[in-house]
């Protein structure tokens, strides 16, 4: 959800564990929940979206469970390896890492500390009712089961990955990039990740109706892809939206009242030490002047390579900041406030049914949900945005962005956190609309209604860092009086750089179009391209394709070199130099010419189908790609779901899109029947109607 990167695996096995990220473990079990199955009816719309319908949101939950499974039983399935330290054993190294990574932040401990007291009784019951429907599945698909050993699995499996999701999600995984050794620093992290969220008050459109985008940037497949479906019950249950393959509940999207988008947030939700290790004692640190010896922790996981599981041990640490690693002869601790609590799951529930403002507002006051931005609308035209997080108090005194120091109480902060009521927040702006695209909070909406950085307590949590997307949609709103629907469509697609470019990669990116051709002669053609280049990333241009493959080599760079925090990096020169070098080796090597336009290098692949597609990284309708074959490049992450809706007082009118089709099912009648109107930014209409729903449907049935 984001275009700095996103701290997180590209290829899939990795994607795999991020998308525990609030995510359901499936497995086979016995015993199942006083669910009647009659009671809950799928229907299936002409482009396969389950609209699930049910008595009681436990029914609806079963429903949605199978529904996922059938679509998509995979990943879910691939969601609980990682939390039972079985990755590895299914998925090789890749997944020896994830397993380590699980075991590593604590979070089945955690969750087996807080679960009885953290959940009502009732969302207990729809969280079993969810895995008696993905383990029913499951007893009734062997064929489809992966590894056995997983299951059955319980309500505590599923919340697991919440947490593990949550951590992510507060990009806990760059501080573990930043103190691990070489063996953690694998080809997980290189592509950079983005979302946007936008909402325009009915005061402001030129039809009376208020419109929201949710726009997450998520990999186009995988457990950590969004999942469309559309929850109904008779207990006040009726949102469509997007959810990961085994999420309970859907996570952004839009009900008869308001809707939501989610971006990721880059406040500073964790912390990393430095230990201060005892010159002859082994694991021996000092604290507040005692020595205080190091926990040791082993994690033995079983590799597979070829047929055989090769069994290993890991090693980490803990001391009184938290799990802590060994590198380059150090010690570093990490203390992270998304393992301190477990209520995520049941709050995006009660998102789900709020009806109002102030029903949205008080499920935000749960703060089960560590950190992400919320971009909200409603039919009143109530348009709001908050950077919401666990925000530990610091002292003032250090500098929490960098290393601190591992030896004092004074860097050790109490795991209470601010209160909602002191959170960054913009509620119904003067100027009409509010936006976030993983940029600072402090450019949020207008100039003149956007929170001034000093009147809040910025250095301890928030951060000041802009991408493209945001400068990008803050000067196309600038623009306008008046915003029509066109409009709002004409800013959700825009694919154009600003000037200067200001964007993930580094603070300096702007000097790439700055070189002196006649100073380096070997990629004078390129470097001139890039310098007529109109800095827009449409399927036509050949500039877009030179920054393309300039940026791919920029943010392999970044990560291989350990280049963090990659907003602050000034890039040098010669780096600049090589990145258009590999550009124009690869145009020639793979297709003859320099002159190429990105839609035959890009393209969205599904199976045997190939379409050019739009986009770069940081664009606003952005498009991150690795490497294909036949020196094409693959869409991998960017513009995922889309959803777009307009509110009118007593109507909601929805349209979405997926990149390929709702099941990832190879061979399945919608496994990619949304790939054309995806590559030419067109939707799909959808509805929270019964009747539109009935009307609408190739299929209804009821789940096993």
């Amino acid at each position: 959800m984001f275009t700095i990167f996103y701290k997180i695996p590209t290829n899939r096995l990795i994607w795999n564990f991020l998308g525990l990220f609030m995510l359901l473990t499936c497995g086979i079990t016995t015993k199942l929940a006083a669910v009647d199955t009659k009671n809950i009816t799928i229907y299936r719309d002409h482009y396969g979206v389950p609209h699930i319908y049910g008595k009681t949101d436990e029914e609806v939950a079963y429903g949605l469970a199978w529904a996922t499974a059938e679509d998509d039983f995979e990943s879910m399935q691939q969601n609980v390896l990682a939390g039972r330290c079985r990755s590895a054993a299914v998925n090789g190294k890749d997944g020896a890492i994830m397993d380590f990574i699980a075991a590593f932040i604590g979070a089945k401990e955690l969750v087996d500390q807080q679960y009885d007291a953290a959940f009502s009784p009732k969302f207990k019951a729809i969280m079993k009712a969810y895995c008696d429907g993905a383990n029913k599945y499951a007893q009734l698909h062997p064929e489809e089961v992966l590894d056995k050993s997983i299951f059955p699995i319980n309500e505590k499996d599923m919340v697991i990955g919440y947490v593990m999701g949550m951590c992510l999600m507060t990009n806990v995984q760059f501080d573990i990039l930043r103190i691990s050794d070489k063996k953690m620093k694998q080809k997980f992290l290189y592509q950079p990740k983005g979302s946007n969220g936008i909402a325009v008050s009915s005061r402001k459109t030129n039809d009376g109706k208020s419109y929201l985008a949710v726009n997450s940037h998520q990999p186009l497949v995988g457990p950590f892809s969004w999942y469309e479906a559309h929850l109904v019950s008779e207990e006040g249950l009726n949102i469509l939206g997007g959810t990961f393959p085994g999420g309970a509940m859907i996570f952004h999207g839009v009900n008869e009242h308001l809707g939501w988008a989610h971006t990721v947030s880059f406040a500073d939700y964790s912390d990393v030490y430095k230990l201060q290790m005892h010159p002859t004692e082994k694991l021996t640190y000092k604290f507040d002047g005692k020595w205080l010896k190091l926990e040791e922790k082993k994690v033995k996981l079983k590799v597979k390579v070829w047929f055989l599981k090769i069994p290993i041990t890991r090693k980490y640490y803990i001391s009184v900041y938290g799990p802590t690693l060994k590198s380059d002869g150090d010690y570093y601790s990490i203390r992270m406030p998304a393992v301190m609590n477990i209520k995520a799951a049941e709050q995006w529930y009660h998102m789900d049914k709020a009806t109002n403002l102030d029903e949205y507002k008080k499920a935000l006051e749960m703060q089960g949900i560590a950190g992400l931005n919320f971009i909200y609308a409603d039919k009143l035209g109530n348009i709001f945005y908050t950077d919401n997080g666990f925000f530990p108090q610091r002292d003032t005194s250090y500098d929490w962005w960098g290393i601190l120091p591992g030896n004092t109480s004074k860097t050790l902060w109490k795991p209470t956190f601010l209160g909602f009521d002191k959170m960054l927040k913009i509620e119904n702006p003067a100027c009409g609309y509010i936006f976030n695209s993983n940029n600072t909070p402090f450019n949020a909406t207008s100039k003149e209604d956007d929170v001034q950085p000093d009147s809040i307590d910025k250095d301890l949590h928030y951060f000041r860092y802009n991408t493209n997307r945001g400068l990008r949609i803050k000067s196309l709103f600038a623009e306008l009086d008046t915003i029509t629907y066109e409009d709002f469509l004409r800013i959700k697609y825009d694919q154009k750089f600003a000037q200067p470019i200001y964007t993930y990669a580094a603070a300096n990116l702007e000097s790439i179009f700055h070189l002196d051709p006649s100073k380096n002669p070997k990629i004078a053609d390129v470097l001139e391209m890039l310098q007529k280049w109109n800095r827009d990333a449409t399927i036509d241009s050949e500039g877009a394709a030179v920054a393309s493959l300039a940026q791919f080599y920029l943010t392999t760079y970044l990560f291989e070199e350990g280049k963090l925090p990659f907003w602050e990096i000034q890039i040098d020169e010669e780096v600049y130099i090589e990145s258009l070098k590999f550009a124009k080796k690869h145009l020639n090597k793979h297709f003859g010419t320099i002159h190429v336009k990105l839609g035959d290098l890009q393209k969205l692949v599904r199976g045997k189908k190939e379409l050019p597609v739009s986009g770069l990284n940081d664009v606003v309708a952005a498009m991150a790609c690795i490497e294909h074959e036949d020196g094409k490049m693959k869409a991998e992450v960017g513009d995922s779901y889309i959803m777009l809706v307009k509110f009118g007082k007593d109507s909601v009118e929805i349209q979405t899109v997926s990149p390929y089709g709702t099941s990832s099912k190879p061979g399945a009648k919608h496994y990619d029947d949304q790939m054309e109107l995806f590559v030419a930014q067109k939707t799909k209409p959808e509805s929270l109607s019964k009747a539109w729903v009935i009307a609408n449907s190739e299929q209804n049935y009821h789940p096993k």
